[in-house]
Parts: C-alpha cells; sequence; structure tokens
C-alpha cells in the first residue's frame, strides 16, 4: 500500500502495479481498491500499464474529511495523477466515471478517460430519487441505520427491485455493503439530487473518451450512455454483450486496453 496527501490533509490510499503509461481506476458506488473487481481489473490491466487502484476518501485505508465536497474528491484524484508525474489516463465506474469526467471539466491534466455505467437519468423509465436523498442518506447513516441507508440507496436511488434488496440481507457480502454507507452521499453529490446528465459540464470535456457499458444493462442505463457519448465533444460508446452492473473485469479489460493504447 502507498498513500499521498490531498490539498487538505487527508490521507489517500493506493496499490500500484505494472509498468508503462500511468492509468487510475476509479471505484464507484459501493467500491473500494481491495473490491474482487477493482483487483482484478487492475490485475488484468497491469502488463500493459502502471496502474493506481485507490480508495476513494472515507473508504478502505483512505482517511476523510468532517465535511464532504466534490471538489475535495477532485483534489485528491489531482494528488494521485501529481504523483505519477503530472498527467495519467483514467478510468471510472459508474458514480467513479462521473467523477472523472467532473475531473477533466476542471482541468486536471487526464489525457483519456473510459467510463462503465454511467448512471445518469435521461429519459422517464430511470430512477426518481425523491427530495433530499442525500441528506436522508446521510442521515439514516449518522444515526447507524447503515443497513435502511444501503436499502434506500439501491430502491429508491438505482430503482432495483425492493424485493430483491431485501433477498441481499441475508448474503454474506452484505455487511461489506454496510461498512460504505456514509459514502452513498458522496456519490449523490457527485451525480447531483436528480442524476440529471450534465450537458454543460460534459460538453466542455474536449479530451478523448470512450463510454462503455453492459448490453444486459437496465434501459435506463443504455440509454445513459447514449446521451453521455452524445454530450461529450470526442467521445466512442460499445455495449458489452452479456454484461451487465456486476461486469466481468476480463471482458471489460481488453476493452479498455484497447482504448488507452490508440
Amino acid at each position: 500500500m502507498n498513500t499521498v496527501q490531498s490539498a487538505d490533509g487527508t490521507t489517500i490510499a493506493y496499490d500500484r502495479s505494472g509498468e508503462g503509461e500511468p492509468l487510475i481506476l476509479v471505484g464507484g458506488s459501493f467500491s473500494e481498491r481491495a473490491h474482487p473487481v477493482m483487483t482484478q481489473l487492475a490485475a488484468e490491466l497491469a502488463p500493459h500499464f502502471s496502474v493506481l487502484n485507490y480508495d476513494r476518501r472515507g473508504r478502505g485505508d483512505s482517511g476523510d474529511a468532517a465535511e464532504y465536497a466534490v471538489e475535495r474528491e477532485i483534489e485528491d484524484l489531482a494528488a494521485l495523477i501529481t504523483e505519477v508525474g503530472g498527467s495519467a489516463k483514467v478510468f471510472g465506474m459508474s458514480a467513479g466515471g462521473a467523477l472523472a469526467l467532473k475531473a477533466a471539466a476542471a482541468g486536471l491534466p487526464i489525457t483519456q478517460i473510459a467510463l462503465y455505467d454511467p448512471p445518469y437519468v435521461v429519459d422517464g423509465n430511470g430512477p426518481r430519487p425523491p427530495a433530499d436523498f442525500a441528506g436522508t442518506l446521510a442521515g439514516l447513516a449518522a444515526e447507524g441505520k447503515r443497513g435502511e441507508a444501503v436499502e434506500f440507496f439501491m430502491v429508491e436511488g438505482m430503482g432495483a427491485p425492493a424485493e430483491a434488496v431485501a433477498g441481499m440481507k441475508f448474503a454474506p457480502f452484505w455487511a461489506g455493503l454496510e461498512a460504505l454507507a456514509h459514502t452513498l452521499p458522496y456519490d449523490v453529490n457527485i451525480l447531483g439530487q436528480e442524476f440529471a446528465l450534465p450537458a454543460e459540464e460534459l460538453g466542455s470535456v474536449g479530451i478523448p473518451v470512450h463510454v462503455v457499458h453492459g448490453g444486459d444493462a437496465d434501459a435506463w442505463l443504455q440509454a445513459s450512455a447514449h446521451a453521455t457519448e452524445a454530450a461529450l465533444p470526442s467521445a466512442t460508446r460499445h455495449a458489452l454483450v452479456g454484461q451487465g452492473i456486476a461486469v466481468d473485469p476480463a471482458v471489460l479489460a481488453p476493452e479498455l486496453k484497447n482504448f488507452f493504447t490508440n
């Protein structure tokens, strides 16, 4: 494990593997660097790049601040980019992809971005989070109601069927989801209260961006991928056949390698 200090003094933990041009992996909701998808993706890409797989603030071995702001997460990414020499390629999973786009729009020296399943709501079929979604999540987590926060996020924010989420509570991975409940409002802050596509912001991102989405993903996520591509000045898009939210790193990695090496 390595660490770097962000602008506000927060310690950001990361693992580095491989050699070559630097590639930073940004996890999404319920993700930290130890998540199997992130570790497997790093291993798949390490033969081709110098891969940094990091804990976003508030997760894993990284620190946090008393108050959250999206700008602090952008500064975290900036610190990592400085650490690897001043520029980097970036891959972002779900809300992590939205964070990567915000960082590029803010002027960080990112040379290319790839996203997987950007979760913007662009039509009437997607989830419509209730008023003060982030505040309710934060309140539940602060009160120690982590399981309720996870359930609220999944059902009201991600549009997951309530019955399916109820069944997850008995699965071994549920405790890991609860452990990250306090970070869910962070992703809501990144995406915005209504998960709306930030068309003007995306229009300012002039670097090459590759939007990847699951061919078996829900219709609203596929619509989001199409709209994200359309809003970006220099973007391509590809659907991974047979993949959904739980993407197979062995399928995703070749797609990323091809984009980042061209």
